[in-house]
């Protein structure tokens, strides 16, 4: 392979990345992908003649409702929302749904809505704004929710989006990728935490299902985020879903329509051969990146790289992220969880919340960053200004290429690996426990 062959995404472009001669560097990519050609056909196939098992056509589905609300992934997940959107609101219109029944919910969870030219962005086609409402999901909003109860298995909240929850026709969409809590996103996630209430994402983001070993990428085996997510679904009363996959090129590799349950269940069946890469060994050296735009804008989504990363580095070992960091840190409550980690160190931090029943607001993302720096030593090349860069806690780097010769002088292990996809690949080491 080439030094050309070398790039990080970046932003939105592909960071050059350079090697002394004398390393051997070995690649983690996903095997070659298949790509849908025609992904409007594709989609209409899907929504049209749905392959999940037990699910009507959407038409069907829709026939005789009055009423539907689509639940959308917001600005930090590259979903093709271009591609299914329109098709899937004038099959609701076909089936008598009136336009100003329609509603598209951004599923934002915690984080900030997106409004202006980045909504515009997000939605990818003007006449879906023609054609139904465009709303933010507002979790701290206590009206805008339906009280469910709790589930009855680790008593957490149940309060969703009231848009959502009383819909004739509820549908989620999204992409099915790995994530560091969930084991894969989509489905149920855009539910929940997606349209759910902070008490919601605060009680399932608390410490004690963040420690769960189970609570890992690619695992939803016993997986606390996991089992919880589906009870919400159940008490909701069923929801159908759009879930697609694409390749690192952001190419429609896999979309499928059906029963919410089923339909993440194909498609978490498909991406796995692709996203788990298994290797041979272990590296004292880890270059990998924090995906890219629209997942690398802040350092909050950047912890999912390097958390994705660790399976392959070795105790103590070196792991360098990319990350364009173009909005900055994240939100004010994720600046005070990493001013907090500043202050009491790792340890100290995790046992400060080691019992609280709510976690307050993305401290669990500075919980997961923990998980990264108990694992080898950080370090992080972005865009972020000096004083953002304080509250990082890992070390700041101000040239890769210089960086990774540094880290590679000095030892008789010459082997590096190269992940340029960041968290949407998942590398093991052969023998080691998924989790």
């Amino acid at each position: 392979m080439s030094a050309a062959d070398h790039w990080l995404l970046y932003g939105r472009c592909r960071l050059p990345v350079e090697f002394p001669d004398s390393v051997e560097v070995t690649v983690v990519r996903k095997p070659k992908m298949p790509v849908i050609h025609d992904p409007a056909a594709a989609v209409r196939d899907a929504i049209q003649h749905p392959s999940v098992p037990r699910s009507l056509p959407l038409f069907e589905v829709a026939t005789s409702c009055r009423s539907a609300c689509i639940a959308i992934c917001d600005i930090t997940r590259p979903v093709p929302n271009h591609v299914f959107l329109r098709p899937t609101l004038e099959t609701l219109i076909a089936a008598g749904i009136p336009r100003n029944a329609i509603t598209i919910l951004v599923a934002t969870g915690l984080h900030r809505p997106n409004i202006g030219d980045e909504l515009r962005e997000l939605i990818g086609d003007p006449w879906v704004f023609e054609n139904a409402e465009v709303v933010n999901h507002d979790a701290r909003c206590d009206r805008d929710h339906v009280d469910l109860g709790r589930t009855s298995t680790r008593g957490t909240p149940v309060k969703i989006n009231r848009r959502f929850a009383e819909a004739d026709v509820r549908i989620v969409t999204g992409l099915v990728e790995p994530h560091f809590m969930a084991g894969y996103s989509g489905g149920r996630k855009v539910i929940a935490p997606g349209v759910a209430h902070a008490d919601t994402i605060r009680t399932f983001h608390s410490h004690a299902f963040m420690a769960n070993v189970a609570a890992d990428n690619c695992n939803l085996d016993r997986n606390p985020l996991h089992e919880e997510q589906l009870q919400i679904v159940r008490m909701l009363g069923g929801a159908y879903a759009i879930n697609t996959v694409i390749d690192e090129h952001r190419q429609l590799s896999f979309v499928n329509f059906g029963e919410i349950t089923a339909s993440h269940a194909a498609a978490v069946q498909f991406i796995e051969p692709y996203c788990r890469v298994e290797l041979e060994r272990d590296f004292r050296l880890v270059v990998t990146s924090a995906a890219g735009y629209p997942l690398d804008k802040t350092y909050y989504q950047t912890v999912k790289g390097m958390v994705g990363a660790i399976q392959i580095l070795r105790p103590g070992g070196h792991l360098v992220i990319a990350s364009e960091c173009s909005e900055g840190i994240g939100s004010p409550e994720y600046i005070a969880a990493q001013k907090q980690l500043h202050q009491l160190g790792p340890t100290g931090f995790l046992n400060s919340i080691e019992n609280k029943p709510l976690a307050a607001i993305d401290e669990w993302q500075t919980q997961m960053q923990c998980k990264a720096v108990n694992a080898g030593q950080i370090h992080l090349y972005s865009s972020l200004s000096a004083a953002d860069r304080r509250l990082t806690e890992v070390d700041c780097v101000n040239h890769l290429n210089r960086t990774i010769a540094d880290l590679t002088q000095g030892t008789d292990d010459r082997s590096v690996a190269l992940i340029p996809e960041g968290p949407y690949v998942i590398p093991y080491y052969q023998g080691k426990t998924l989790h």
